[in-house]
């Protein structure tokens, strides 16, 4: 089975399957980055291509459900590095607005050249940490995500200056949110307000997202 055939089941099997448009941005997107990571350390380079698909790309695709029907999508993703979750997501979303935080200097200049590639006007890649955004950014955002970034708890910390009462901060993790394992500081600022258990299509291996939302 051919890369694109591989993605199409796989998202298929997320429960968000692609149109023709989609699936050819997103393999545009794969050509590009198997060719940077030739020159710059973008995922490890003895990923197999189904592990590339699988891990990175519909790994990111398991959020789209969750946000594809807001009317006023605006999601962060901070730590983008090769643009998973939120570059992914901007290929399937093209009319969506993305703003992508990658203070390394070469993903960001990858993340700005797949985008002009992929013709997404409505992707911003910010070259800083995500602190530069606290003063002006608080509630700018639908949404905010980030994969691998920091512990729950620690990601929800750093999220919390730019949220306001109806920003969702989605966690990517391994398994099922136990609340009360959070610091009660946590618990008290923070409420879940939606969640999605899935397994990855390939591997199986177990995926659950938990939205967040400040009290």
């Amino acid at each position: 089975m051919n890369s694109e055939a591989l993605l199409r089941e796989g998202a298929a099997a997320l429960d968000f399957p692609l149109s023709p448009e989609q699936a050819e941005r997103l393999m545009l997107y794969f050509a590009e980055l198997r060719k940077w990571m030739r020159r710059i350390n973008l995922v490890a380079r003895e990923t197999t291509t189904e592990q590339l698909l699988e891990l990175h790309f519909l790994d990111s695709l398991t959020l789209a459900p969750l946000v594809a029907h807001h009317p006023n999508l605006h999601l962060l993703d901070i730590g983008s590095g090769a643009g998973f979750p939120g570059l992914v997501l901007a290929a399937v979303l093209p009319e969506a607005r993305f703003t992508l935080i990658e203070p390394r200097q070469k993903r960001a200049v990858f993340l700005r050249h797949v985008a002009r590639r992929l013709g997404l006007s409505y992707v911003q890649v910010v070259e800083e940490r995500v602190e530069t955004l606290y003063a002006q950014h608080q509630g700018a955002y639908s949404h905010i995500t980030g994969r691998a970034v920091a512990e729950p708890a620690a990601f929800l910390a750093m999220t919390e200056p730019l949220t306001d009462g109806g920003t969702e901060v989605v966690l990517f993790l391994a398994r099922p949110l136990n609340l009360h394992s959070l610091p009660q500081q946590t618990q008290a600022r923070w409420r879940l307000h939606g969640e999605r258990s899935i397994a990855l299509p390939f591997s199986h291996a177990p995926r659950f997202l938990a939205c967040m939302r400040r009290v």
